[in-house]
């Protein structure tokens, strides 16, 4: 896989097939590899680019810029030097706010945006699923050196118990978990990862400050358990076009516990039309 210098840093990029660019975000404890069970898929007709989001994976560890507008700046540097704008991004969980600040700022560059369970920072719409407080893990893993003193030695078994979570028990397969695992269990990886949520305040300002204007990127919104309509319902006073999908029975991390029902979305979404498989 090749690694591209932007913003600064390196970031390792999985990319495959030619056409109209598609650009996959990942979540926490992700890397690109969570994308497996549709890359495929979409590459027989798109130029698929999933990076390693900084702080995670192949890409470089750094001990600061993890918040949303960094983030996006990475996402925007890559796309420029790829030369594949105008692209349509999808992002799920931590990928969200970059890709929503993303085409906030440079709506010429973002044609489509199709993002998964996720919320961005307090907008408003959200507030049934921030009822009880936010998951356990964000007040965890905000604690700088906690989470990696108590996880040491552990950090394979932690993120896999976000997978055994985020597919509902369904199996992932073994090849996906060990890999995902092995890169969580690198020295100073959990670490780097975590830097996501301790940027969470400075990432929610950011957020509210975009949303003061209005989202004209044509938007999708795709929800499952636990986050549910509550990304669609801080999207919907803000953007000009916005389509809402819940897909029921299915896990948190949709591109492995749904994939056939996500593709049929994303095809459905990009253009020109991805014809099935």
């Amino acid at each position: 896989m090749p690694k591209l210098a932007v913003n600064g840093i390196d970031l390792n990029v999985e990319i495959r097939g030619t056409g109209p660019t598609v650009v996959l975000l990942h979540g926490f404890p992700h890397t690109w590899q969570v994308w497996s069970e549709v890359i495929d898929d979409l590459a027989v007709d798109h130029r698929i680019v999933a990076p390693d989001l900084r702080g995670f994976g192949g890409s470089t560890r750094t001990g600061s810029g993890m918040d949303a507008a960094t983030v996006s700046s990475d996402i925007e540097q890559l796309i420029a030097t790829l030369g594949s704008s105008p692209v349509t991004v999808v992002a799920i969980d931590a990928g969200v706010p970059p890709a929503f600040l993303l085409a906030m700022r440079r709506p010429e560059i973002v044609e489509r945006l199709v993002l998964i369970e996720s919320t961005l920072g307090r907008l408003p719409g959200a507030e049934a699923f921030f009822a009880g407080g936010p998951p356990w893990w964000f007040g965890f893993h905000a604690v700088p050196g906690l989470a990696e003193q108590v996880l040491e030695g552990n950090e394979a078994e932690y993120a896999g118990w976000f997978y055994d979570q985020g597919t509902r028990g369904r199996q992932v397969r073994p090849d996906l978990r060990a890999a995902i695992g092995a890169a969580f269990a690198e020295p100073g990886a959990l670490s780097a990862a975590l830097g996501y949520y301790r940027a969470l305040a400075d990432s929610s300002r950011q957020i509210s400050d975009a949303a003061q204007a209005r989202l004209t990127v044509p938007t999708v919104a795709v929800g499952a358990a636990p986050v549910g309509r509550a990304l669609e319902g801080q999207l919907r006073p803000i953007t000009d076009v916005l389509e809402g999908h819940l897909i029921e029975d299915c896990g948190h991390i949709v591109p492995l516990d749904r994939p056939a029902e996500l593709l049929a979305i994303i095809r459905q979404t990009s253009q020109p039309p991805i014809p099935p498989s």
